[in-house]
């Protein structure tokens, strides 16, 4: 595993996460110092770490370390900068491109001969890549950029699971310099997220953990926006405050059919995260996905109150329908949105994935259970496809 920008914030969490599971790491980062306190700090039951200290806005630099590296099953393209108080054309804007945008295509042709077989391939983005924030220079198109170029590695290499992390507000160390500095008020910030929390680094390190391992081969091609279900909301008021704080990451979690009451009964007398699944939409007749998706949500509200998930299984065929009830489909979709909104101070978590068929082989399982639990605590208002394995085989010369 070789993960870059490891030396601090979502990176270094990221690293630790991976250590404390046995992984061996390639540790990456410009900051040597950093880099070397973070091999301080490794846990000493952990596999000892490569650690390299390169510019990766250097081509030569990516190139002469791709020359030494280990066999690797994964590789995280974490590192990335902004560009704070810079309008879009100010002229200083090619090393930001460099690190955001050249750096992860340069590092997967430069380390192509060093991946195994199915090897997991993760560019960290930015919901700045799904709108556009003023003021950071080329940093919301070069994380757009990115996105983009994910889905086409994934199209490219079919035999690769190649996905995107888009991270929202994360209180990273700069982010807490900005808010002792007096700079950034928390609560202003909460305000434009529906869970009413920030996410903390280790947050995104269970997310890019899950994804740098086998069980995110359904999601390759796409990008998992962790943000609390902020890129989902709109609207001018404020969110109300978060009501309890976040569930702990490891709190214990087994998904439960959301049709039996036996189910729920069970996940909240052992004291586990209550995880919902629920697949009435799999069955739903054309033009009732929006009624199906109100019964299944006002269900799992009589049934919760606070700090649980509702993962709705849906089929990844949108039915042929007559124009007249044609908008069906896409109401459900912004219902799940605005149920995320509207929730999301409770603590209450609604997401979708869509599925190709009945049967939910293991990869497909091992997604739900991530979704569902409270290691995905940050997202809600997303609907994700599953994705069918693939045989084909890829033009080498890709």
């Amino acid at each position: 595993m070789l993960i870059t920008g490891a030396a601090a914030g979502i990176g270094r969490a990221t690293a630790l996460r991976l250590a404390r599971d046995g992984w061996h790491c390639v540790l990456v980062d410009a900051d040597a110092a950093r880099l070397a306190q973070l091999a301080a700090d490794w846990p000493a039951e952990a596999p000892a770490p490569q650690v390299r200290a390169v510019d990766l806005c250097d081509a030569a630099q990516i190139a002469a370390l791709g020359a030494d590296l280990p066999p690797l099953d994964a590789l995280i393209n974490n590192a990335g900068m902004s560009a704070g108080g810079r309008d879009a054309l100010d002229a200083e804007g090619q090393r930001l491109l460099a690190l955001n945008l050249e750096a992860p295509a340069r590092l997967v042709q430069a380390y192509t001969p060093r991946l195994r077989p199915g090897a997991r391939i993760v560019n960290v983005a930015s919901g700045a890549g799904l709108r556009a924030i003023p003021w950071r220079g080329l940093y919301s198109p070069s994380k757009a950029a990115l996105i983009a170029q994910t889905r086409a590695l994934a199209q490219a290499r079919p035999d690769w699971t190649v996905t995107a992390l888009a991270p929202g507000f994360v209180r990273t160390e700069l982010v807490q310099q900005l808010i002792d500095s007096g700079r950034l008020v928390p609560a202003q910030a909460t305000a434009k997220i529906p869970l009413g929390h920030m996410a903390e680094p280790e947050d995104m390190a269970e997310a890019l953990y899950f994804l740098a391992g086998e069980g995110a081969r359904p999601l390759s091609g796409q990008l998992l926006v962790l943000d609390g279900g902020s890129s989902v909301c709109g609207g001018s008021q404020p969110l109300p405050p978060a009501q309890a704080p976040l569930p702990p990451l490891d709190m214990a979690c087994t998904p439960h059919d959301a049709g039996t009451t036996t189910g729920t009964a069970t996940a909240t007398a052992t004291g586990d995260y209550p995880a919902m699944l629920d697949a009435s939409l799999m069955t739903a007749a054309p033009g009732q996905w929006l009624a199906t998706l109100q019964a299944a949500a006002r269900r799992f509200r009589h049934a919760h109150t606070a700090q649980a998930s509702l993962t709705l299984l849906v089929p990844a065929a949108v039915p042929a329908l007559p124009w007249a009830q044609a908008g069906d489909p896409a109401a459900a979709r912004m219902l799940l949105h605005t149920l995320a909104a509207e929730w999301g101070s409770q603590g209450l978590r609604i997401n979708a994935v869509a599925i190709d068929g009945p049967g939910v082989d293991a990869a497909t399982q091992a997604l739900l259970a991530f979704v569902a639990g409270p290691r995905s605590r940050f997202l809600t208002g997303q609907w994700l496809r599953a994705a069918a394995a693939t045989t084909t085989i890829p033009n080498p010369e890709t």
